[in-house]
């Protein structure tokens, strides 16, 4: 087992590309280890929103997003220090492990690799093995060098077919000087449901926790762990954890299946910055509470509850004269929910709040994808015009009309224009991008 010292070292999660097997291993990692007894915390690359909440089932502590292209390197150190009481660190990287845009942003380009790089954690690289043996060997060895400052633990076989599948990727894998530090045979009964965004929310995964006690049970007999503590480093800075400005002092939040793309991190500054997080729930047909200062509604599925929302009148009318009055801010689903009309997948119209003349549908799927980079035409909670705002956009609805003045002239990693500017009317402002960090 690796000795506990001041700081703890951590594991990067990385693969060639998506579909891999991070996440299965991830959740896995963080379920045996906390079984063990151990303190074990989790981050995210990129600009993910659903993993955090597994990572979090698995280990019971929050885990944050840390983002190359959208943080300053100040940000992910701070961000990084609140796990300065953990025994270990396990990050999940996004994409294949040097994946990113083509242009750098606040710190880099949003790869995990640069993750790896900036806090010396050692990346565990999971390759699928299936349909290939020795030649597996390869692709790790690239991997492993392709950039010098980024250190390299060694590999997790994945999908393994059977035992002399396994000797023959190991023996590819010593004829390149590559440790295989686990093997996971096929498994076809540990995987997790998915829609349109990816997984399925982990507050809708009703045998969550069965699942997780029986990945921690596959990975602990497949996984060397004690290997894995020992091959745990890293910086792990002492950075004061900077202040992003919250919208409100009392923040009325939307919380429920149709409202939850929030990312960690914002909660957290938020709340160390002194704002009161009021959490309530559309879906129960509840309103923001009078006393709070703004109401944020966050993404989510708002499509897959148009029917509930549109016939939610407490909440509609509350929202309503709430608007009067104090500020709201929507985004995405959010955003679509204080407009006119939202058309689900089945080419219905259900009327929403109205704050906005915003109509969006659904109905015919076309994905709106990427960072970016917003310049504010007019303000915003917590923000004022002409403030840059670094987000991410990841939907799959149509804008049919957008009759508003637009809240910001927005582009994309590569500094190119993009329609979705969001919009502004009296006190409601709306994005389809999710906000992650002010930009300098």
């Amino acid at each position: 087992m690796r000795e506990k010292t001041d700081r703890p070292g951590g594991l990067v999660i990385a693969a060639p590309a998506s579909g891999s097997g991070k996440t299965t291993l991830t959740l896995g990692l963080l379920a045996a280890f906390r079984a063990r007894g151990l303190d074990v915390r989790a981050f995210k690359n990129g600009p993910d929103y659903i993993d955090p909440a597994f990572h979090a089932a698995a280990s019971g502590r929050p885990s944050f997003n840390l983002d190359s292209w959208a943080m300053e390197a100040g940000q992910m150190a701070g961000l990084v220090s609140t796990a300065h009481e953990a025994d270990l660190i396990i990050a999940e990287g996004s994409m294949g492990l040097f994946d990113g845009v083509a242009s750098p942003g606040a710190s880099g380009n949003g790869a995990s690799a640069d993750m790896a790089a900036m806090m010396g954690w050692p990346v565990v690289l999971v390759l699928d093995v299936s349909g290939q043996a020795q030649s597996a060997a390869a692709v790790a060895k690239g991997f492993a060098t392709f950039r010098p400052d980024v250190p390299f633990a060694g590999v997790i076989l994945n999908r393994v077919a059977s035992p002399r599948h396994e000797a023959l990727v190991r023996a590819g894998m010593e004829q390149a000087g590559i440790e295989v530090l686990g093997s996971l045979p096929r498994q076809t009964d540990l995987t997790l449901p998915e829609r349109h965004l990816g997984l399925v929310q982990a507050g809708e995964h009703d045998q969550l926790h069965a699942t997780l006690t029986a990945l921690a049970a596959f990975i602990d007999r497949h996984v060397a762990l004690d290997r894995l503590l020992q091959c745990a480093e890293g910086t792990s800075p002492n950075t004061p954890l900077p202040v992003i400005a919250p919208p409100g002092q009392r923040i009325a939040l939307a919380q429920d299946q149709a409202f939850s793309f929030m990312y960690p991190h914002l909660l957290e500054q938020w709340r160390r910055a002194g704002a009161e997080i009021l959490p309530f729930s559309p879906l129960a047909d509840e309103a923001p509470a009078p006393s709070t200062d703004i109401c944020w509604l966050p993404g989510g599925y708002p499509e897959l509850h148009a029917g509930v929302l549109a016939n939610a009148g407490h909440f509609q009318h509350g929202l309503r004269q709430y608007a009067r009055t104090h500020p709201v801010h929507g985004e995405c689903g959010g955003y679509m929910v204080m407009g006119d009309t939202l058309t689900d997948a089945n080419g219905v119209t259900h009327r929403m709040a109205g704050l906005l003349g915003l109509q969006t549908s659904f109905s015919t799927r076309r994905i709106h994808l990427g960072y970016r980079l917003a310049t504010l035409c007019g303000p915003m909670p917590g923000r004022t015009a002409q403030q840059r705002l670094r987000g991410h956009e990841f939907h799959y609805a149509t804008v049919t009309a957008q009759p508003d003045q637009p809240l910001a002239h927005v582009v994309d990693a590569n500094g190119v224009t993009v329609p979705e500017t969001g919009s502004r009317r009296g006190n409601a402002t709306g994005t389809f991008f999710h906000f992650i960090a002010d930009a300098t």
